[in-house]
């Protein structure tokens, strides 16, 4: 299964790089609600927030818009069977499903955009 993760030890400093990256590159952007990585901060330190696909937004999709690729491991969303209801939203349990005002609802597809953007180099891919 391949997914975005943040390396052991690595320490954020909330630049907000890898939020920029990734809203920018889905809806050419830059605006925190429309990035696939947040960064939120817990015991007094920046945390970034990533999918770790779970794929508890696939079990409450009624549409079927939301499947996992069968050779990545990734749940991906279908654009076009989105309903953008909001069902996998509120079950995210990293809080990480972009909500658009309008359009379809986006989620991290381990692209790495992010990890290219993050100037601490703490994110990663990785393949498991």
């Amino acid at each position: 299964m391949k997914k975005l993760v943040v390396k052991k030890g690595g320490e954020c400093m909330a630049c907000l790089a890898c939020v920029d990256a990734c809203s920018k590159a889905f809806y050419k952007q830059f605006h925190p609600d429309l990035s696939c990585i947040q960064i939120v901060e817990k015991n007094g330190a920046a945390k970034p927030m990533t999918c770790i696909q779970c794929g508890k937004c696939a079990k409450v999709c009624e549409a079927g818009a939301i499947t996992q690729n069968p050779k990545t491991g990734v749940y991906m969303i279908n654009k076009k069977l989105c309903t953008s209801c909001g069902k996998c939203v509120e079950v995210c349990p990293m809080k990480v499903m972009v909500a658009p005002a309008e359009g379809p609802t986006s989620k991290c597809i381990a692209c790495g955009i992010c990890v290219k953007a993050c100037p601490m180099e703490i994110l990663e891919i990785q393949e498991k």
